[in-house]
């Protein structure tokens, strides 16, 4: 039986994982929860992940392009983006976003 565990967001380092774009990393059993803070401007080159994401827009404004489709993302938005789906994005303004991933990611654990 597995046992919980509370964790406090500003224990936890922050990492520059791509330019602009400081995470910090929660990982249970199946799931992975980054909590990003995103710079004005910065880039996310076009990818795709095995995992299914769920992202949250805590504060901020995107430009997302997922599959070609392009999303004005914005404070209170939840974008759900499927396995092997590409997309990319740049920041409009300073952000902060919750992205939880399933299974749990092996590139940022």
């Amino acid at each position: 039986m597995s046992k919980s565990k509370a964790y406090y967001l500003g224990d936890i380092e922050a990492q520059e994982v791509f330019p602009g774009f400081e995470g910090r990393f929660i990982h249970s059993e199946k799931m992975s929860f980054a909590y990003w803070e995103i710079a004005i401007g910065s880039l996310l080159e076009e990818k795709s992940l095995p995992n299914e994401q769920v992202i949250s827009m805590v504060s901020g404004r995107m430009s997302f392009i997922v599959d070609g489709e392009e999303i004005d993302f914005h404070e209170g938005m939840v974008l759900v983006i499927p396995p092997k789906v590409n997309y990319s994005a740049k920041a409009i303004t300073k952000c902060k976003i919750l992205d939880v991933s399933y299974p749990t990611r092996q590139d940022i654990k």
